[in-house]
Order: structure tokens, then sequence, then C-alpha cells
């Protein structure tokens, strides 16, 4: 009989896997057979990940520090996984994170580039150094980026030129490695429920506002989950073998629906 595994005996790469998204992509792609080295900073949270899916299965999980400011240690971690597992099937960019909202007369450059370092900088950068080992197993990478990505946000510059940079580089990467037989594709999802979202209901002046709005915006009147992401992850690296170059919209509906935007009151 053969496999229902997907994904199986794949090694797999998810950056910021300990948490949200990445959590979801290493709890989907193990109960698919995959082999998933996930890299975090948070060793807490990332350690018990890593012994409750060894001990679920099918799959395997490996747990890496890694700060992905540091370039440095960015290469470290792909050459750990390479030294345990002889190859790199696929890669995840999931790490990034949301500064919350902040007019542009109080963004600093330092915050600017801090931001970048992690959302744009640390992708190209796990890209770069896992290349050589996906273009030999003709593999895929799959970058997080956003709906805000084409939609806009307000009070949000830096974080949707981050998002809007990933997508674009991955468009040009997936150009430039067609020939390598590697496929490269980008998720905008819309909003997830993730310990991110809830960090900046907690931060926010009106949560119950923010919170609403959130989910009010979706045209299916809520908020996505990390396991509807990882699936649409599975899919591109496992099924979707004819797709490059394609941004796949998880969103909720958050761009479909004419609502009220301006704050503005007309004359």
């Amino acid at each position: 009989m053969a496999s229902s595994l997907r994904y199986k005996d794949k090694v797999v790469i998810i950056t910021g896997g300990a948490r949200g998204i990445g959590k979801g992509c290493v709890e989907t792609f193990v109960k698919n057979g995959s082999k998933v080295a996930f890299c975090d900073i948070h060793d807490d949270e990332a350690k018990p990940i890593e012994e409750k899916m060894n001990q679920m299965g099918p799959g395997e999980a490996y747990y890496i520090n890694c700060n992905l400011r540091d370039e440095a240690q960015i290469k470290n971690m792909i050459d750990k996984v390479v030294e345990k597992y002889g190859t790199i099937d696929c890669l995840i960019n999931n790490a990034g994170y949301h500064p919350g909202y902040a007019v542009i007369e109080d963004v600093t450059v330092e915050c600017f580039n801090e931001l970048l370092q992690v959302n744009l900088i640390a992708v190209f950068l796990t890209c770069k150094y896992a290349l050589p080992y996906i273009r030999l197993a003709k593999g895929n990478i799959i970058n997080i980026a956003s709906v805000v990505t084409y939609l806009g946000q307000k009070d949000s510059i830096p974080y949707t030129a981050s998002k809007g940079a990933v997508a674009s580089m991955s468009k040009t990467l997936a150009i430039s490695e067609a020939k390598h037989g590697v496929r490269v594709n980008t998720i905008s999802p819309g909003a997830i429920w993730t310990p991110l979202w809830a960090e900046l209901k907690r931060n926010a002046e009106n949560p119950e506002k923010i919170y609403n709005e959130g989910v009010s915006s979706q045209v299916m009147g809520r908020m996505g989950t990390p396991s509807e992401i990882s699936t649409a992850c599975l899919y591109l690296a496992a099924d979707g073998t004819y797709c490059t170059g394609m941004d796949m919209n998880v969103s909720g509906g958050v761009d479909i629906s004419v609502g009220s935007k301006s704050e503005v009151t007309p004359s």
C-alpha cells in the first residue's frame, strides 16, 4: 500500500518554528513524515515542541537555536541541518514580526533597519545559504509574505515595506532558480490568530477595537489559524509542482469586499 504521508522523508527547514504559523508548519510537516529542522531563539518554547513532535511522529523534529539577525548563525544553522540530514528539500521562511502601528513621524531609521533585518535580510540569507543544497534536491522555497503586500496597512510603513520586498524578491528568485529545477513561492496570510496578533492586541490603546477590526475585515468573519497556513505550505511543497513565482492568498477574503476605509468626512 502506498504511503498517505504527503512529504515523507523530505528535509524541511522552518524559521521561527516555536510559535504561531511556524509552529503550525512544524506540526503539519512532521505529521506528514518530514524531517523538520526548525530554528528560533525561544528555547523554552521550542524544546518542548521538539520533544513532542519526536514522540508523535511519524516524521521527526530537530531544533536549532538561531538568531536570524546574525549571518554567521544563519550559515551555521544551515550547516547543521546538512550535517545531520545531508540535504534540504524545502525552506519555509516564516520568522518575522510586526512592530505595531506608528505614524511616519514616529518611525526611526533604527527601528526600520531592525525590522528589515529579520523580515527581509534574514530571508535573503537563509535562501542564499540553503540554495546550493535545495538545487541538488530540486526542492522549493516558501516565503511567508502578507496581504498587506498589495493592500497596504495604515501606519505600518516598515512592515508593509518588508513584506512587499519579500514578495518581489521571491518572484525574482523564482525566475533565477527555475534553471536549477527549484520552485519559489510566497503565501500571503490575512489575519491569523498567533502570539504576534495577541501581542498587538495587548499593546493597543483599545485592544477590543483592534481585535474586532481584525475579525470583521475578513469576509469569513473570523481570523485564520496557523494550521490553515501550514496546510497551504504543505500543498506548495508536496503537490504544487507546477507552481513557481506564485503568491498564494490565504486571507479569509480580506481583499474582496468594499467597505468604509476613509476617516475623511465627505463635504
